[in-house]
C-alpha cells in the first residue's frame, strides 16, 4: 500500500471510464435496430421491457459496491481465504436473487404494467422480451458480485473486457437476429440473454484464482456467522442508501413534469448530461473504493489518507473538465438532443445549473467511495437521511418561489449536503486503519 501514486490511480479509473462510455452505446443500438422495423411498437416494448428489468435489477446494485469494500479490506490484509470466501457469499446471493426473479416473474411483470400501462400491442410485446431476458436474472446479479470484486483488486481491466465482450457480442447479435433472421422484438431480448451468460462466463474465468484455491468450498468458512452478519448489515446500509438518493432524483424528475410539459423535457435533456458525469467520474470513485479499502485491511492510516486525496484530486480534475465541456459544448449537445425550440430555450436557460453540478457534486461521489471502500456504510446511510431531510426542506422553500430554478437549487443543496456530511464522518474512516 506504499505505492498509491497517480499513475496506479489511472491503471484503476480509465478502464472504468471507457467501460462505462460504452454503455449508452448499446442502448442507442438496440433501439436503432427495432427501429428498423418499421412501427413504433417494437421500440416501446424494448424500452418499456428494459426499464422493468433494469429496475428489478437496480434493487440488488448493493451487491457490487459491498463487494468491493469486503474484498479490498481482506486483500489489503492478506486474508486469501476470505477474499475467496466473499466472492462465493456474493455470488451465491446473485445466484439466489436470480431465481427468485424467474420464479416470481408474473406477479412482478403484472405488477410492472399496472404502475406504467401500455397499449395492447406494446405490452404484449413488452411481455414477449421479458419472457426471454429474465432468464439472464441469475447471470446479471451475479456480474455485479464479480464486478465488485474485480474492482477491490484492481482488475479493472478484467471489468473493461468483459463490458466490451457483452456490448459487443450483444451488439453483433442484436444485427444478426433483428435485421438477418427477422426475428424482431424477440431477438433483441435473445441477443442480450446470450451476451448476459457469455460475460458472466469469461468474468468466471479471470476470477478463477479464487476458484481454484479451494477456499471458496470451504463450508465454515464461506457460512461465518459473523462474516455474513458484516455482510447483511454493509449490504442493507447500501441499500437504504441508494433507494433514498433514487427517491430523491426520481422526485426531481416528477416534480419537474408539474412545471409543464416543455419543463419536463427540458429538464429530461439536462439529466442526461448528469448520467454521463456520474458515467465519466466513477472511476476515480471506484480506484478511492479500491485504495482506502486495502488501506484499511493494512491498518495502514496514512495510506489511506493519501489514497483518498490522490484520487479525490482526479476526481475534482475530472469534475473541473466536465463543468467547463457543458459550459462551451451544453448549447450544440442540447440542440443535438431537441429539435423543438421551446425545449431548447428552456433547457439553456438551467444549463448553468447543470455545469455547476459536477463542481458541487464531486465531494459527495468521492466520499461514495471512501466510505464503500471503508465499509462505513451506517454512517454514508446517515448522511443520506439528513441530505435527503434538506434537500426536502429546500425544495418547499424554494420550488414555490423560484420555479424550476428552485428545483434545480434543492438538487444542488441535496449533493453539497451530502459532501458535507460524510466530511465530518470522514475521521471515522482514518480512526477504523488505527484501530
Amino acid at each position: 500500500m506504499t505505492d498509491i501514486s497517480h499513475a496506479r490511480v489511472l491503471r484503476i479509473a480509465l478502464p472504468i471510464v471507457i467501460a462505462n462510455a460504452t454503455i449508452p452505446i448499446l442502448g442507442a443500438v438496440d433501439t436503432g435496430v427495432v427501429g428498423q422495423l418499421g412501427a413504433a411498437a417494437p421500440i416501446g416494448a424494448v424500452g418499456i421491457g428494459a426499464i422493468i428489468l433494469s429496475s428489478l435489477y437496480w434493487v440488488f446494485g448493493f451487491l457490487r459496491m459491498g463487494t468491493t469494500g469486503l474484498v479490498a479490506q481482506a486483500h489489503g490484509a492478506g486474508d486469501a481465504p476470505e477474499v475467496a470466501a466473499n466472492l462465493a457469499r456474493a455470488l451465491l446471493i446473485g445466484g439466489a436473487a436470480g431465481l427468485v426473479l424467474i420464479v416470481a416473474q408474473a406477479p412482478l411483470f403484472a405488477a410492472a404494467f399496472r404502475l406504467a400501462p401500455a397499449s395492447a400491442e406494446v405490452e404484449a410485446l413488452a411481455r414477449d422480451y421479458l419472457a426471454i431476458r429474465i432468464w439472464g436474472a441469475p447471470a446479471t446479479i451475479s456480474m455485479y458480485a464479480l464486478t465488485g470484486w474485480l474492482i477491490a483488486l484492481e482488475r479493472t481491466r478484467a471489468v473493461l473486457a468483459v463490458q466490451l465482450l457483452m456490448n459487443g457480442l450483444n451488439i453483433g447479435l442484436d444485427l444478426w437476429f433483428v435485421l438477418g433472421l427477422d426475428w424482431g422484438v424477440p431477438g433483441v431480448a435473445s441477443a442480450t440473454l446470450i451476451s448476459e451468460w457469455s460475460g458472466l462466463a469469461l468474468a468466471l474465468w479471470l476470477a478463477r484464482d479464487a476458484l481454484q484455491g479451494g477456499h471458496w468450498r470451504r463450508a465454515a468458512l464461506v457460512f461465518n456467522r459473523a462474516r455474513l452478519a458484516l455482510m447483511a448489515r454493509v449490504n442493507s446500509d447500501i441499500m437504504i442508501r441508494s433507494v433514498l438518493l433514487q427517491a430523491a432524483f426520481t422526485s426531481f424528475l416528477f416534480l419537474g413534469a408539474g412545471l409543464g410539459d416543455t419543463t419536463l423535457a427540458a429538464n429530461q435533456v439536462l439529466a442526461q448530461f448528469l448520467s454521463i458525469t456520474a458515467f465519466a467520474l466513477d472511476g476515480f470513485a471506484f480506484a478511492a473504493e479500491t485504495l482506502t479499502g486495502q488501506a484499511l485491511g493494512a491498518r495502514q492510516p496514512q495510506s489511506l489518507r493519501r489514497a483518498a486525496i490522490v484520487t479525490s484530486k482526479w476526481g475534482a480534475g475530472g469534475a473541473l473538465a466536465l463543468a467547463l465541456f457543458f459550459w462551451a459544448f451544453g448549447p450544440a449537445l442540447i440542440d443535438i438532443m431537441a429539435t423543438a425550440p421551446d425545449v431548447r430555450e428552456t433547457a439553456r436557460l438551467y444549463l448553468p445549473w447543470l455545469a455547476a453540478a459536477p463542481l458541487i457534486g464531486i465531494a459527495s461521489w468521492m466520499f461514495d467511495g471512501i466510505f464503500i471502500g471503508t465499509t462505513l456504510t451506517r454512517e454514508m446511510r446517515n448522511a443520506m437521511l439528513v441530505s435527503v431531510a434538506l434537500y426536502a426542506a429546500a425544495v418547499v422553500l424554494f420550488l414555490p418561489a423560484f420555479g424550476n430554478h428552485g428545483l434545480w437549487a434543492a438538487l444542488m443543496v441535496l449533493n453539497a449536503a451530502r459532501g458535507l456530511t460524510m466530511a465530518a464522518y470522514y475521521p471515522r474512516a482514518e480512526a477504523r486503519a488505527r484501530a
